[in-house]
């Protein structure tokens, strides 16, 4: 059954509170129930931001490398239901400042037909792309999974047939919760098969990578030169943005889009 808009009203003001939430799982038993009821199923990656993939990547040598976005364009090519909220209910339930409100979630699958139709709407495979587009323009990082606590606030069924594509923010992300969190539940979220991201001996420790730019607080400043840690989701933001360009991300896997796709597919239905 759709939620009404009374209780994403309700949701939202518990939202603030979601980090005090991710403690609780700490607890043995409050995590087998928090669990059960909220994340049960769940795989979710993050996606590197195409503009930190290199073409000259030592991974055999190869001359070109297929970008992360590949994985979305299969999905929306593929689906047969497109939907994008209008809002994102991380950002507003924060009334965030730094990154747009409106450019909410997409999600893909039979089961969008049960969303409130106060929340969002339905769009063509091309409208879905352009919005999509619109996301990485505004700096933000996409997220792609199944993920039981979209199919829980937004009432719908079946969970198989939900496939949500999250465009997240360093500051109101849901996923902040990764370094508080019961390890159990935060392994769910994980990078691209085959990425990493390693400081280089250019860290001169001016600390900008750890100026909310990660997700996940997985940079860490030991002894003057930046770490990190194994939390990190491979997203790429620190490479982007390092002013020494000591941040490198390594891609060991040149199947690694192949892989993101082909570990969704088992999970969600699209079409």
């Amino acid at each position: 059954m759709a939620r009404p808009l009374w209780f994403v009203k309700l949701l939202e003001k518990t939202f603030p509170n979601i980090k005090l939430i991710a403690k609780l799982t700490r607890i043995p038993i409050l995590r087998k129930i928090l669990d059960l009821l909220l994340f049960e199923g769940d795989n979710l990656i993050y996606l590197t931001k195409d503009k930190v993939i290199s073409i000259n990547q030592e991974v055999e040598k190869q001359a070109e490398m297929v970008l992360p976005s590949k994985v979305l364009e299969h999905f929306i090519e593929k689906a047969n239901y497109h939907w994008i909220m209008n809002f994102c209910i991380c950002r507003e339930s924060m009334r965030c400042k730094d990154y747009p409100i409106e450019l909410g979630c997409l999600f893909l699958g039979e089961a969008v037909l049960g969303i409130n139709p106060q929340l969002g709407r339905r769009v063509t495979k091309e409208e879905a792309l352009e919005h999509l587009r619109k996301c990485k323009e505004a700096g933000l990082v996409h997220m792609i999974g199944r993920n039981l606590l979209d199919k829980q606030w937004l009432g719908v069924n079946p969970g198989h047939k939900l496939l949500s594509i999250c465009n997240c923010d360093p500051c109101c992300c849901l996923w902040r919760i990764s370094s508080i969190i019961s390890p159990k539940i935060g392994s769910k979220v994980q990078r691209m098969p085959g990425v990493s991201v390693k400081v280089t001996e250019n860290c001169i420790g001016c600390g900008i990578c750890m100026q909310d730019i990660c997700f996940v607080d997985a940079i860490h400043m030991v002894n003057n030169h930046a770490r990190i840690s194994k939390e990190c989701k491979g997203c790429g933001r620190c490479v982007e943005l390092c002013p020494q360009n000591a941040i490198e991300l390594v891609i060991d896997d040149k199947e690694f889009v192949k892989k993101s796709i082909e570990q969704i597919e088992k999970l969600v239905d699209v079409t």
